[in-house]
This record gives structure tokens, sequence and C-alpha cells, in this order.
């Protein structure tokens, strides 16, 4: 086996979404080579890689997690040339490049599907999941779609339902099937030979159902996530995260070793049991390097919220490896979800240094460094196949994907033609080219990012967290770095510091003679000197 390297532990990754960073021929679509055109700008953020969401071959009903083509590029993005220009373009500028991977579901499109529908008894009869009504018709059991409905479509020439966790155009394969498996294997083999360093594994722990289809219960009372969406009012152990899924990551994981320096991140989606999911997924050094969930993509803003999910994460798997994002192409922009805790410039730096202090590694998502917000969009404007399902209580993901800002001009720079969701003056007020100056959330990321860099404590030092004012989030990184955040809009006094404490990055924080004031959403990174422990930081410990 190929010896690789740990680039990934505690790496800062850069999110691109395809559709919305740059068009280079003016039909409104964000493509590859316009990705090309913006590399420096991404390079000069100072992370690590880039990941890219799908640009495969798609009839686009669900924005490419739909693919009809592992190994094609669709036109609307370019060709396998333009990805192959990519690749190198990043690589010469030290960036990394991994790429999703959507192997849950294919679209309907999809040659396989499309045999496989024909009969029960052709060779790619059992490449997806089939099964008989019930006597009265009805599917086989209650599972549920995410996009509403049951999670099972009748098809008249197999005279079977299918099984589709999205949409009806995105059907599930059937990992029980060996051969299914190692399709995506050779699939996965095809983007590794081409060079990229790593895949994205979307919906990771979706590959395998309950064989006997047992219905799922009742979601915990207290525990259902949202209540405009049917799904989540279900505890889904028979239609996710099965047991057998370990034996495919070893799988995937044994893959990936061959070569050299590779990486596997999954996205879990597992409810309330996400983290132990994660650190499951992520045991030992046989399965994904790293996986995150969806614990601190949603509205809890409160130290106890954030201490619990990275105190929880590594209990259940102390040797796991979390990878942490606030935003991304699924969920509103944080900015605007913690919107009720302060002003936008204030959360958005605060949040910027809380998230490139944590233990594990980082994802960031375009727009995040500008301090973007989400673009409030009217129902006609939506794309979203889920927004317009639930709207208006649920309005989809359309706010959080509208194109990247580059300019205050015309369509921000994005684009010379008409582009696929609106730019609107919110979203432009916050472009790159007005945060050029050094107090500028621009300039926090890129300062945040070169100080996680400096300080091999932040990139893979271990978390002890600080008992203080329940206001106050603080804890260690290593043994010399000591990261403070008040998560109120009111200034706390803490005790006085210890001789020799070094600010690295501060904001509303004073120091005097008797005590430290951190002002409303204020935070401090703090370098401790030899002798100084993290208990001795504070003298008395706790927070008047």
């Amino acid at each position: 086996m190929t010896k690789t390297s740990q680039w990934w532990r505690g790496a800062v990754t850069y999110q691109v979404y395809p559709r919305s960073f740059q068009d280079s021929n003016g039909d409104g679509i964000g493509d590859l080579a316009g990705i090309v055109d913006r590399l420096d700008y991404i390079a000069a953020l100072g992370v690590d890689a880039i990941w890219l969401s799908p640009f495969f071959s798609s009839p686009m009903k669900d924005m490419g997690y739909d693919v009809s083509d592992y190994r094609g590029v669709d036109p609307l993005f370019g060709t396998i040339r333009d990805f192959e220009l990519l690749l190198c373009e990043a690589h010469a500028r030290g960036l990394k490049v991994v790429i999703d991977q959507v192997l849950s579901h294919s679209s309907d499109q999809h040659p396989c599907f499309k045999a496989s529908r024909q009969s029960r008894d052709n060779d790619f009869a059992d490449w997806y999941i089939w099964a008989d009504a019930n006597s009265d018709g009805t599917p086989p059991n209650n599972w549920l779609s995410h996009f509403g409905g049951p999670a099972w479509t009748w098809d008249s020439r197999r005279k079977q339902f299918y099984l589709h966790n999205f949409l009806p155009s995105q059907p599930d394969f059937n990992f029980h099937n060996p051969e299914v498996r190692a399709w995506h294997l050779e699939n996965m083999r095809f983007w590794l030979e081409m060079g990229v360093d790593g895949f994205r594994l979307d919906t990771v722990n979706y590959y395998f159902h309950d064989l006997e289809l047992r219905s799922n219960p009742v979601a915990p009372e207290g525990l259902i996530e949202f209540d405009t969406i049917p799904y989540f009012f279900q505890d889904h152990i028979f239609q996710k995260s099965r047991p057998e899924n370990l034996a495919f990551l070893t799988e995937l994981r044994a893959l990936t070793d061959s070569y050299d320096n590779r990486v596997l991140v999954g996205e879990i989606s597992a409810g309330h049991r996400g983290r132990e999911v994660m650190a499951n997924y992520t045991r030992g050094d046989d399965r994904l390097h790293m996986a995150y969930s969806f614990d601190l993509l949603g509205p809890k803003f409160s130290p106890k919220h954030f201490r619990g999910v990275v105190e929880t994460f590594f209990e259940a798997g102390p040797t796991s490896w979390p990878a942490w994002a606030f935003s991304n192409h699924d969920t509103a922009r944080h900015v605007s979800r913690w919107s009720e805790y302060g002003e936008p410039d204030a959360i958005a730096q605060l949040a910027s240094t809380l998230l490139l202090s944590l233990e594990g590694s980082i994802f960031l998502y375009q727009g995040e460094e500008l301090g973007q917000v989400e673009t409030e969009l009217e129902f006609e404007e939506l794309r979203d196949p889920s927004g317009i399902a639930f709207w208006p209580d649920y309005k989809g993901r359309d706010g959080c994907r509208t194109p990247m800002v580059w300019v205050d001009g015309p369509n921000a720079g994005f684009t010379n033609g008409d582009p696929w969701l609106p730019i609107k003056p919110s979203q432009i007020a916050r472009n790159v080219a007005d945060q050029s100056g050094p107090d500028s959330i621009l300039s926090h990321y890129q300062a945040m990012i070169a100080l996680r860099r400096e300080k091999t404590s932040l990139q893979t030092g271990r978390t002890q967290f600080l008992d203080l004012d329940d206001r106050i989030l603080a804890f260690g990184r290593g043994s010399d770095v000591l990261c403070v955040f008040n998560l109120s809009g009111d200034p706390v006094v803490l005790p006085e510091l210890a001789a020799g404490v070094r600010e690295e990055m501060a904001r509303g924080f004073q120091a005097m003679q008797g005590g430290v004031t951190l002002e409303g959403l204020g935070y401090a990174i703090l370098s401790l000197p030899a002798g100084v422990s993290l208990a001795d930081v504070f003298a008395g410990r706790k927070g008047a």
C-alpha cells in the first residue's frame, strides 16, 4: 500500500459551487473555465484545498446531484479538458482539489436505471431498489422522501415501486449488489487516475437500506428538526445509516489509500445521531478520513451548543476526525441564521474566528469570507425543488446559492449574461473588490487562516474547555493557545490574565489590572508563554 500523508488533518478547504462562482461564456451559469480564472483569488485566501460541488453530466433536476454520467462533464460547465486544466492550475498554486461523488443515487436518465426499469430479469434489474406493492397497492413501507411524499414511486413497466430518498428522478442504487459497489469504485478510480486529491461523499450514510424494508418509527419527542417537512417526523433507522455501510467504507478507503495523499470526507445526515455516526465513520484508519454533520449548520448559537457538539464528537470517537462548517450550499448562510444575536459584520468576524479555531478540518463556503448574507427571493425566482415544494415556510436552498459577487457593477462581475439566480443589492454590497481594506471581513479571514497555518496547535492541538461565565465559550488548543469568545451581546468581565499571555487576534478584548473585559461578540486568540498552563491563564477562573 502506498504511504499517504495527512495534509487534510487541520486543513482549510474552500467550497466552490460551480454554477455560481464565475461564468466565462455569458450563459449566466458558472463553469470550470470561470473557476480557473479565479484560482488566484482562492489561493490568496491561504486555504489548502478546494471542494467542487458536482459538475458531472446531469438533467439538473437537483442542480447536478442527479448524475447521468459519472465520468462526464456537463456541457453547462465545459469539457473534461477544462477540468484537467483546472486540476493542473490548482495544483500549480499549491491547492488540492476534492470533488463531489453522489453515489447513493443517480438520475433516472442514467443508462443503468433506464435498463433496470425495463424488466425484472435484465443485467441491471437489481442495480436499484425495487419492491412490490402491498396488497392494497400502497408502497411497501412508510419511508418518506426529503422533498415530500413517499420515498417510493410506481413504475408501470416493472409493476413495482422504486426507492428514491430525494426526487423521484433520483432513484437509489442497491448497494447490497456487489456489482454496484465495484462499478462505483471504478468510476472513482477514473478521477483518481486523473489526479484529484480526494472525494466529498454526498449522503454517505444513505448507501445501504434495510433488506426487510421495515417501516421507520416516529422521531423521538422533541427531536424533530424541521416541522415544515414531513421527512423529519420519522427516525430513519431502517432507511439509512445501516451497519452494512461500514464495510463499504473500508472498500472506499482501500481504494484511496492505494494512491498518494488522497482523502475521503463524508456528509452525514443523521439527525440527533449525527455526531455519533460521524465519529463511527471516521474511527480507525480504514474508514473515512473525516466527516461532517449538520450540527453546526443550524440556528443554535450558544457556548453550550458549540461545546457540546465538539465534546460529544470526541467522546464518541477519541481518535476520529471531524470536518466543521458553518455554511454550505444546503443551508442558509450563517450570518443570516444567527442575525438575532448581532449585526452581520460582528457575527461574521466572530464566527470566522471561532470556526477556524476548532479542532478538526475546516470547510468554508464561497462568499462566506465576504460576510455574505442569505438572498431573499420571491417564489417565482426559485429553482430549488425543495423550496418550491415547501414554500413559504421553507424557502429552499437558493438563497445561499446565488452567484458570487466580485465587483459593484453589472451582475457583480459574475456574468455578461442573465444570471441563473438573481444577484441582489444586499449581496453586491459585500463584493470582493470593496473588501481590500485591512478591516474588511475578507482581510480578517485571510489573517485568521494565516494564523491557523502558523500555529500548529490550531491545526492539530487537542481541545480543553474552560468553565468561565455562561456567556463565554473558552477552550485551549494544544498547550500554548487559548481561544475565548463572548457569544452574548453584553460585555463580560473576566479575571486578570497571567503574565506573558499574548494577543494573536482579538476584538473587543481589553486587559487591565484586576480583570479583562470582553465586549459583546468579542473574542481573543491568545498565546501562552512557557510555564503558563490553561488552568493558570485566568486567576480565580470564574467571571464576575
